[in-house]
């Protein structure tokens, strides 16, 4: 009864680790093309996506001109290619269309501002060289101007030149959105980023900068500057001594009340960490079986090393298995050779290189344990 409770445990248990993991690959499966393509961007988004594809388009047919033989001649009766209408419409053609995400939506904002951005290609260009600023900004009132937010473009807070004290962003900066507020770096605060955060101190401050720096590790909380003496409070595993200020303790001179059964403790800043010891010993002081405080069972001192006392015993045993395999394969090549000699001689050419590398190989072995061994036990 025990053993069909515990299959159907199992079969349970794999059951809901399969319904897990195909639930988890759904929920994060990478989106399709047609999903990038579907993507919906804001507005003022959505416009800086279909002017950069547009300025791509310029970069493109940068070095291009009329496709007939004689350059200068079309140039003269048609106008300059850089303004032209053939190239403004070999720039739409392949407009949006190397737009990985929102591709549908660049497409469809084209068509909508198709009008506006041939006015600028034909009239506007050299009074308005940028079409970003033209479009975005003053035709369809999509984006701001830098630094500027909200649905009037009201300028950031510290404009123009030191916008939230050169510590934050300004929230909606470039859009029609947004609050203007600061989003303060790590490290500051306040309405402005004008003062530090807590766990930070002044470390440079003028009539327009200001610079925070992290507290010492050990301080819990605000300090007054650099290092330990600085501290207000001090963190768990730390302890504040008047002239010292915030001072490491060392968990590892009391080792058995933090780390107990058979590990030892290293003390680090602020704390400690456990490590097992080696499986030679029962307790230690550190790593490594010369290291014992005592022998676990199975092992005995020796030059003040902890080694299995067994290693000889299965010494024994190995060499008695090896050296039957050799025999058994000989009593079996000596077999095939009254039956077929010219096989007999392949198979027990294969026996003697096998043996030889097998030897060989265990020989090399046990010279590098000796020598691991004896540099070891001189190092100690």
């Amino acid at each position: 009864m025990r053993k069909i409770m515990n299959v159907t445990f199992f079969h349970l248990l794999s059951l809901f680790i399969l319904l897990y993991m195909f639930d988890y690959a759904v929920s994060h499966k990478a989106p399709t093309s047609d999903e990038l393509k579907a993507q919906k961007f804001p507005p003022c988004a959505a416009c800086k996506v279909l002017i950069n594809s547009f300025k791509k388009g310029i970069e493109r047919t940068s070095r291009e001109k009329f496709d007939g033989g004689d350059s200068a001649w079309e140039e003269d009766k048609l106008g300059s290619y850089s303004k032209s209408e053939t190239r403004l419409i070999e720039i739409q053609e392949h407009l949006c269309k190397e737009v990985e995400r929102g591709e549908t939506q660049c497409h469809s904002l084209a068509e909508e501002l198709e009008s506006k951005i041939e006015d600028w290609w034909f009239n506007h260009q050299k009074t308005h060289p940028d079409i970003y600023e033209y479009i975005c900004i003053e035709q369809t009132e999509h984006c701001c101007p830098k630094d500027h937010f909200g649905p009037k473009c009201t300028p950031c807070p510290g404009f123009p030149d030191n916008i939230c004290n050169g510590n934050g962003k300004c929230k909606g900066a470039g859009t029609r959105k947004g609050n203007g507020g600061c989003h303060c770096d790590k490290g500051y605060e306040g309405d402005t980023c004008s003062t530090c955060a807590s766990g930070f101190y002044e470390s440079y401050k003028d009539e327009k900068k200001l610079l925070c720096s992290s507290c010492h590790a050990a301080c819990d909380g605000p300090c007054k500057g650099p290092g330990p003496k600085s501290c207000e409070k001090c963190k768990e595993g730390w302890q504040m001594l008047s002239d010292q200020g915030c001072l490491d303790i060392d968990e590892c001179v009391n080792s058995d009340e933090h780390c107990p059964g058979n590990q030892f403790c290293i003390n680090k800043e602020g704390g400690h960490v456990c490590l097992s010891c080696d499986k030679a010993c029962d307790g230690c002081t550190g790593d490594g079986p010369d290291m014992c405080l005592k022998c676990a069972k199975g092992f005995h001192k020796r030059d003040n090393l902890c080694i299995n006392s067994d290693i000889l015993g299965r010494k024994q045993q190995e060499n008695i298995t090896r050296y039957a395999t050799y025999f058994g394969l000989c009593i079996a090549t000596c077999i095939i050779f009254q039956k077929n000699i010219y096989v007999a001689s392949v198979i027990g050419l294969l026996v003697g290189v096998y043996i030889s590398v097998s030897e060989y190989m265990i020989a090399h072995s046990n010279v590098q344990d000796t020598m691991a061994n004896v540099d070891f036990l001189g190092a100690s």
